[in-house]
Order: C-alpha cells, then sequence, then structure tokens
C-alpha cells in the first residue's frame, strides 16, 4: 500500500492536468515527486526551496491572480513556521489554498523538535474560516485532496500521516461516521487514530464515532450520538490533547456531559526513539488509551 504522500503526489499530478486553475507551490519538500508534472506544467508547479514564508506568499499570489495554490512541505514548516503569512497572505487578502502537510505530530522523530507538530490544528483554530481534514487511510487522503482542490476559493488544510488505519471508510469533506453504537459514552476518534480507539474500547459499550473532517465541527452528528441525556465523551486526537474539546463543548453546551480531550501531550519528549514510542508516551496505543477510556466513562456512570 502507498503512503499518503506517495498518493498526494500522484493524485496533485493527475489533478494539475485536469483542472488548469490549479497550481502546486513546493519548499524542495516533496519535489522529487513531482518532477514529471514540473515538467508538463512549469507554469504552474512552483519551488521555492527551503523559503517557507515565500511559500504562502507565492500561494497567496497565486489565488489573487485566479488560481486554486496547494501548499505542501512538513505541517511544522507549513503551518508553524509561516504562520503570518498563512494568517496575512491568505486570510486577510480573502483568498483561499490548499495547506497539505507532511510529517504530522512525530511522524518522523528522528528529525528532532523542528520536525513535529502537535500544535497545528490548534493555532489554525485560531484563524477563521479553515476546514481541516484528517485521513486515516491513503484512499481517504485522495478523496479528501480531490474535494479540497474542488473546494472553490476556501481555506483548506489537509493534514496528513504515516500513521494509517488498516482500512478506509467512505468520507464525504463534512461528516463524522459512526462506527459502532453502544450506551456508555462517545468516543470520537479523528484520523488514524479509528484502530487503537476500536481496539481499545473493544468490549466496552461505547458509540465510536471517526472523524475525518474536523473543521467546520459535525456538532449535529456529536449530539445524535450523544442524546438527550448526561453523556460522557471522549476525543482522540492525534495532535495537542483537548484541541476540540471547545466545539464539542459548544455542540453540547444545553444538555449534561463530559468531556475528556485525549492527543499529544505538551511536554516535549527529548528522547525522540521511534513512532511507537511516542504514541505510548502520550498514551495513545491500544493499552493507554483503553486504561484512560474506561477509567472515565466508568467514573461516569
Amino acid at each position: 500500500m502507498d503512503t499518503m504522500r506517495e498518493r498526494f503526489a500522484s493524485v496533485t499530478s493527475q489533478l494539475l492536468a485536469e483542472d488548469p486553475r490549479l497550481a502546486l507551490v513546493l519548499a524542495d519538500i516533496g519535489a522529487a515527486g513531482f518532477a514529471e508534472a514540473e515538467k508538463q506544467h512549469p507554469d504552474r508547479v512552483v519551488n521555492v526551496g527551503i523559503r517557507e514564508q515565500l511559500l504562502i506568499g507565492v500561494g497567496g499570489g497565486l489565488a489573487l491572480a485566479g488560481l486554486r495554490p496547494v501548499m505542501h512541505t512538513f505541517a511544522s514548516f507549513l503551518v508553524e513556521r509561516p504562520f503570518e503569512q498563512v494568517k496575512l497572505d491568505l486570510g486577510h487578502q480573502g483568498v483561499g489554498g490548499v495547506l497539505v502537510s507532511a510529517g504530522a505530530s512525530y511522524d518522523w522523530p528522528s528529525g528532532g523538535f523542528t520536525h513535529m507538530a502537535p500544535g497545528d490544528v490548534a493555532l489554525l483554530d485560531t484563524l477563521d474560516g479553515w476546514t481541516v481534514h484528517v485521513p486515516g487511510h491513503p484512499d481517504e487522503a485522495e478523496a479528501l485532496l480531490r474535494h479540497a482542490a474542488a473546494a472553490g476559493d476556501d481555506k483548506v488544510y489537509v493534514r496528513l500521516s504515516v500513521q494509517t488505519n488498516a482500512a478506509p471508510r467512505a468520507v464525504d469533506g463534512a461528516h463524522f461516521r459512526t462506527v459502532r453504537e453502544g450506551r456508555d459514552g462517545v468516543v470520537i476518534a479523528v484520523g488514524p487514530m479509528l484502530d487503537p480507539v476500536l481496539a481499545a474500547t473493544e468490549g466496552l459499550s461505547v458509540t465510536v464515532l471517526y472523524a475525518t473532517t474536523v473543521r467546520p465541527f459535525d456538532a449535529a452528528t456529536l449530539r445524535a450520538a450523544a442524546g438527550a441525556a448526561a453523556s460522557d465523551v471522549v476525543i482522540v486526537e492525534p495532535y495537542l490533547a483537548g484541541t476540540s474539546t471547545r466545539p464539542a463543548a459548544e455542540a453540547l453546551e444545553d444538555r449534561p456531559h463530559r468531556l475528556l480531550g485525549l492527543g499529544v501531550g505538551r511536554q516535549e519528549l527529548r528522547r525522540y526513539g521511534q513512532l511507537d514510542e511516542h504514541l505510548a508516551a502520550h498514551g495513545l496505543d491500544p493499552r493507554g488509551l483503553r486504561e484512560r477510556i474506561a477509567g472515565f466513562v466508568t467514573a461516569g456512570s
């Protein structure tokens, strides 16, 4: 099976051939995957080099010229380093584009903290009007990339990862999907957290919702799953813990509920290790999730 990033390269190359409005802006990262596309569309594939602020600035300029820019690099260099340009060159100028990241929270631990971005979605939450997709499988990444490319002039962030679920699910770029039903609470699994959540909640009577589009937040599906009675809700995200607790609380503000946000902790892990070690250290492996989810819903029953 190809990775999400490999699928991004093949799908975006196809879209460049199909849609003359689409443009691609790179900052060296991933450029080799678009060598043929650059030959075919030299006026719409731009590599600015290792200049991430310029990456966003060029994307904003292309959008002002009427194109639909796709901008790609590691999440830490796409959202965090050029955040002022994301805020001004896209948002303030009233233009859109598609940010497609790699690296996720700690996909490449040996790259060090400079290549980790657990706060990327929380940072975009400080801005208005962003759609955020978090696929959990390459097939879902393809569907959401195509959805983002065709999304008019909207501002869209597609967060790719090497972490994947074993099988893809149907995604529509808007709604949560009910994967399992139960009576003792609701667990929202975001993107590649679905398989660990399903393993962690095996035998527990909880409803599991699968979220691949987290902004806008699907309040209606959460409200339907939670019901009118008092409810326990757990959100498991592959980035900063608590990122989605605010929209979830707003969705349930007229109903009694308890809310637990699980995700990447704020403490920097300086022994970089391997990806699975980071998951375990943050309690995002099935064992860690089982302990915290079971303890939370049991305490509330």
